[in-house]
């Protein structure tokens, strides 16, 4: 059998040049001009420049193009459960031996790209040196990526943090994705629908079948929050999908809390070129 090669992905287009649905209202002349005004002064007090490497710039909040273009975006074909790359294009709803072999709780999931290189250090950026200022980037990379899933849902929700993690990071960068997501779609943001219930070890270094019992019933919605996921599409953010044993957990708990559906969206995955089956 003869089978397609996965095309060469061609250079990214920019998120910020695709509009989402849910638009605001065109701005008066007025607060167009006042924003302009506000940008060129923003422009002068702190100059654009490369969010990685502070190469200088024409625009804010995005990246040189040696650094654009060292990220390895994820694009079609894509097993359509898992959001993995897949080596050539088996049609609409394809998916990957993985997905068959072991499908997960979640409907589908979408990530912007590969966890490597260049999105790797974006990502411990802004989860270990407070670096904040890339969240209107990965907003707009989010919204790209997650288009179809973005249609679908009813509500945004953050990956929990545990309470004492979270007192001493002071942030759940989830939260700030989901946020900034909510603000470009106009969707409702539920930062507070899903806790994390007890503290679980670091991912990293952890087998497959140890992230899942790390995280196991790790998850909770509370009552109080139940109205907010009842019979809802959910999308599910988070910042890296690795083996999803995370995103696994925290979907059992919104649908156990009555959610209709659950999609996962993410800035990057861990992934290797999957094998493809026809679904």
């Amino acid at each position: 059998m003869l089978y397609h090669k996965r095309p060469a992905a061609g250079p990214p287009i920019d998120p910020a040049a695709q509009p989402v649905k849910a638009q605001p209202a065109p701005p008066s002349r007025w607060r167009s001009w006042m924003g302009r005004r506000l940008a060129g002064l923003a422009d002068i007090i702190t100059p654009p420049v490369c969010l990685r490497c502070h190469t200088p710039l024409a625009t804010q909040d995005t990246l040189c193009p040696a650094c654009w273009s060292a990220i390895d975006f994820i694009r079609p074909p894509l097993c359509d459960r898992l959001g993995i790359p897949l080596p050539y294009d088996a049609g609409t709803g394809a998916l990957s031996a993985k997905a068959v072999a072991a499908p997960p709780p979640y409907r589908r999931a979408r990530a912007v790209a590969r966890y490597d290189g260049v999105m790797r250090q974006l990502i411990h950026d802004l989860k270990f040196k407070d670096r904040h200022d890339a969240r209107k980037l990965f907003g707009r990379w989010l919204s790209q990526a997650g288009a179809d899933l973005i249609d679908d849902a009813d509500v945004l929700i953050p990956v929990p943090l545990y309470r004492w993690k979270l007192l001493r990071r002071r942030f759940n960068q989830s939260a700030i994705l989901s946020a900034e997501l909510a603000r470009l779609t106009g969707k409702p943001n539920a930062p507070l629908a899903l806790v994390r219930t007890r503290p679980t070890q670091p991912q990293i270094g952890l087998t497959a079948r140890q992230r899942q019992q790390n995280v196991n019933g790790a998850f909770l919605v509370p009552p109080r929050q139940r109205r907010a996921v009842e019979d809802r599409h959910v999308l599910l953010i988070d910042d890296v999908i690795t083996t999803g044993a995370t995103v696994s957990a925290a979907t059992k708990a919104l649908l156990t809390a009555g959610a209709q559906s659950v999609d996962v969206l993410a800035l990057a995955i861990v992934t290797d070129t999957a094998a493809t089956l026809d679904a």
